[in-house]
């Protein structure tokens, strides 16, 4: 275990000026505190936060974040409090101590909504100051390291939630030397075998190619000798978690794999990062398509390097990343190179943390944390940032010369909301280098894309399914759940103006703002939706508005419907009768009863058929179904004997055909045929040469002689299915054809 002038040594090798008062200070009373405590492991349990602090040595963090990873657990397990750290170490060193604690029962592979939540409040925490990511991330490390020690049964578990958060969220931070150990350590517990096989053939491959490795750094090493350039050249190999990952999503081989080791070029200036290229790119062919300069676009985490693959001297593949040696610290530590704070302990520089927040990894968690705003649940929450922990770049531009940073197959949808949410809502179009191109199409480096948009445009729900940034799927979500509360609150409006207008009332939004708390909804439109939705009846809203407001349908019993179906009762306890495509002076009768017009399920309604569908020329009755709108019945129906009691729960209902709309609707047949080879055929012909469409078809009865099929076919109108059904009868493959009404 290291002792406690060791730890003050590591940090004055970086930090001369350390303040060894508050580096002493935490590890006596972390020590003290924890005092017998043992790890699982049987060592003493103040050896983890002891390792948590060598961690971020190793990262040249300063006294105050150390002295944090002293004390992370005092809080949580020993009898430290809040007050006693803030009255020894200062209030901000307490608070950041206290959020970590808040944050110890992380547990990301729980239920969603807990995950997500989990997930909220880390990342909150790490907005407020980065420090608590730093200690977080090493906490974990040093834990992975350690995972041995733990029960098999939360070995899988905890190196799960490794792999699904905490590694990529350090690569977002831009910290890859600390995202690749996490990565080889959870690989090790999730797929043991895989790690197995994988690190072998590894060890293998470096110990055949050594040589080859030493040949190609001297190589390029004389190289830049020749061009005067100071350099340093490392082989590196690629670890076993990245070559496990490639040969699975490009299904290929380990012998397939051109690119299992690397070289890296550190000089001293961005300018020397250029003529390094050229140098290598005067002397050794280039492999298409695989150079990447992210030092004149970094990526969103804020690494900066060029990349380039040659083919080199002994006509083999090398891949080769240039950079200076601030952004190979960067890219190394990440966001901790920017968190360093030099004033006293407790203190955080201004201009330090500036510079932290300034960052694109910081730029990227505000955006994230912006979503918290938005009102996403937590399921979709923890998805989107899912989606946004994973992805690669793909860099785009405006046609004004923006730049736009996408995930790797991001779409024109997804670059539309990536410049404004509103721009992705109103997107009904996008040119590619100024050619017209389809929305689904997957967008690659330097593109411009420029949006052509309509504000009458609502994105389709389908989008969904299509885009991959997580702010593009959240905000097509809010758009679609908006349409659909804008549909429910519409016919919920219908709905109240009927009733009041047949309580001899007028009905108005502002008249239902005074009695909101007595219907406890907080705006006008939630009452609407509600009321829509069946989830409010319409006298409860007649009687918060109109106090001595009676319903009649309470004290009226509910009546047999007539023999035939040729009258029915409707919500108000009145009698209707509703056309299919009516006369004039019917349709004028349907408006006078009040009858909410149904155009089909494209409509502006939120309705559906019941299974036995209805069609124009029937006689319609609409049943109010809690949550999802109305169903349609024709009034045949025998299904609607079970709303009987419920009179409250049937809506007045007339077609509203569009003619220049040419729209099918729901009908269910049932057609009893020879068992003969052929005559499904010959009903398929006859339902196709009538113009009308199979939507479904089941065998229900299967005899020797005979076979009874239902089909759900799609028809114009009555007259249509009238039509089809006659010329089924007529064929001679068939012996009865009638329509199913329940």
């Amino acid at each position: 275990m290291m002792r406690q002038y060791e730890l003050v040594e590591r940090v004055q090798r970086y930090k001369p000026d350390v303040n060894e008062a508050l580096l002493n200070k935490a590890y006596v009373y972390a020590m003290q505190k924890h005092g017998h405590q043992r790890r699982a492991s049987g060592d003493p349990y103040f050896s983890h936060p002891l390792e948590v602090a060598a961690i971020l040595t190793e990262m040249h963090m300063d006294e105050a974040t150390i002295a944090v990873a002293l004390l992370h657990d005092t809080i949580e397990d020993t009898s430290a409090t809040r007050q006693e750290i803030d009255e020894l170490f200062g209030p901000d060193l307490g608070s950041l101590v206290e959020g970590l604690t808040k944050l110890k029962k992380l547990d990301l592979v729980s239920k969603k909504a807990e995950q997500a939540e989990n997930l909220r409040k880390l990342l909150l925490a790490i907005s407020e100051d980065v420090r608590v990511l730093l200690v977080k991330l090493a906490d974990r490390l040093h834990n992975m390291r350690t995972l041995d020690h733990m029960p098999e049964s939360k070995r899988l578990r905890i190196a799960e939630e490794t792999m699904d958060i905490y590694a990529p969220l350090a690569g977002r931070m831009g910290m890859q030397g600390m995202r690749e150990e996490l990565e080889e350590l959870a690989f090790r517990y999730i797929n043991p075998e895989a790690y197995r096989t994988v690190t072998s053939r590894l060890a293998e491959l470096s110990e055949r190619n050594r040589d080859v490795i030493v040949e190609i750094e001297n190589t390029l090493s004389e190289l830049f000798k020749k061009y005067e350039l100071k350099a340093s050249v490392k082989g590196r190999q690629k670890k076993p978690w990245s070559v496990f990952r490639k040969m699975e999503s490009k299904a290929l081989s380990f012998e397939q794999l051109s690119d299992i080791f690397g070289f890296r070029v550190i000089v001293d200036t961005v300018e020397d990062c250029y003529r390094a290229l050229g140098a290598i790119h005067t002397t050794w062919s280039m492999v298409p398509g695989r150079f990447k300069d992210y030092i004149s676009t970094p990526k969103q985490n804020d690494y900066r390097s060029i990349h380039t693959t040659i083919v080199g001297p002994s006509r083999q593949r090398i891949e080769l990343q240039i950079r200076t040696r601030e952004m190979n610290k960067v890219a190394e530590y990440g966001v901790a190179v920017h968190a360093l704070y030099k004033d006293t302990p407790g203190k955080v520089n201004a201009a330090d943390h500036a510079i932290s927040k300034e960052t694109n990894a910081y730029a990227w968690l505000r955006r994230t944390i912006e979503q918290l705003a938005e009102g996403d649940n937590p399921e979709d929450f923890l998805e989107n940032t899912k989606l946004e922990l994973f992805q690669d770049q793909v860099f785009c531009f405006t046609p004004k010369g923006m730049l736009i940073a996408l995930p790797r197959g991001a779409t024109p949808i997804d670059f539309a909301y990536a410049v404004h949410t509103d721009v992705g809502d109103t997107c009904v179009g996008a040119k590619v280098n100024g050619r017209i191109m389809p929305l689904m199409t997957e967008l690659k480096n330097g593109d411009e894309v420029e949006i052509i948009r309509s504000k009458a445009q609502v994105p389709p729900a389908a989008w969904e399914s299509v885009v991959v940034t997580g702010k593009a799927r959240a905000a097509i979500r809010r758009a679609t759940k908006n349409a659909i509360r804008k549909q429910y609150s519409g016919l919920g409006a219908r709905i109240l103006e009927r009733a009041f207008d047949r309580a001899g009332k007028v009905f108005s939004k502002d008249g239902l703002k005074p009695v909101l708390h007595r219907l406890a909804r907080k705006d006008v439109e939630d009452v609407l939706t509600a009321v829509g939705r069946g989830e409010l009846a319409s006298s409860d809203v007649m009687k918060a508005v109109f106090p001595d407001f009676k319903d009649e349908r309470v004290t009226q019993a509910a009546k047999p419907r007539e023999e035939g179906w040729s009258k029915i009762r409707n919500a108000a306890g009145m009698l209707f009768q509703i056309p299919g495509r009516a006369s004039r002076k019917d349709r004028q009768v349907a408006r006078e009863n009040g009858a909410v017009p149904i155009r089909g399920v494209r409509g502006d309604l939120p309705v559906r058929f019941a299974p036995e569908g209805a069609v124009p020329g029937d006689r319609i009755i609409g049943i109010m179904q809690p949550g999802s709108g109305i169903t349609i019945y024709p009034i045949q129906s025998p299904s609607l004997t079970a709303f009987d009691d419920q009179p409250e729960r049937w809506i007045d209902v007339r077609w509203d055909i569009d003619e220049a709309t040419k729209e099918r609707f729901p009908a269910r047949i049932s057609v009893v045929a020879l068992n003969a080879p052929g005559s499904l055929a010959e009903i398929a012909q006859v339902i196709a040469e009538n113009d009308a469409n199979i939507h479904t078809l089941s065998m229900i009865r299967t005899a020797p002689d005979f076979t009874e099929m239902l089909i759900d076919l799609e028809v114009w109108d009555l007259k249509h299915l009238n039509r089809l059904i006659s010329q089924l009868k007529e064929n001679a493959s068939v012996s009865d054809a009638h329509r199913v009404n329940g």
